[in-house]
């Protein structure tokens, strides 16, 4: 089915002049979303970005990152219910080194994302109303994550 109206803006061209690069070290509290919305946005506001894009990439195959809900924490709860019944702890896995959520901590990282890359205009994230970055930890302990911040534009 095609939408009956489509409008796009002009296109806009800026020079990239820039590439900066952070880490955010965070201490998750266990299983759950972290948000870092709010960390992204200082790290822009701290470098002065003007016009590009911001890369959040974890380092990690046992968390992993999304853009989410970020109005109602019911849907939060609901995301880790449905992640838990995708890759469940007491599903016979072969690999639990590290525990028995260690699989499947795995498994969820696969089925989410390791990277994320949001637009940047006049010095903001071009995210939705709803939405927000967040850091999903899929151990049942809390771990230290590190999560790289790079912006590639303009300031």
């Amino acid at each position: 089915m095609i939408a009956r109206s489509i409008t796009r803006t002009a296109p806009a061209a800026v020079p990239i002049t820039t590439v900066v690069t952070s880490t955010l070290a965070v201490q998750t509290p266990g299983r759950g979303f972290s948000d870092l919305t709010r960390e992204v946005d200082a790290f822009l506001r701290d470098i002065s970005a003007k016009e590009g894009a911001v890369t959040v990439f974890i380092r990690h195959t046992s968390a992993s990152l999304t853009i989410q809900e970020n109005a109602d924490p019911t849907v939060l709860r609901d995301l880790t219910s449905a992640l838990a019944r995708l890759a469940p702890e007491n599903a016979g896995w072969v690999h639990d080194t590290e525990g028995p959520d260690d699989m499947p901590a795995h498994i969820k990282t696969m089925l989410s994302a390791v990277s994320l890359q949001v637009p940047v205009q006049d010095g903001r994230m071009l995210l939705g109303t709803w939405q927000a970055i967040y850091l999903i930890e899929h151990r049942a302990r809390p771990h230290r994550r590190e999560v790289v911040l790079q912006f590639i534009g303009a300031v």
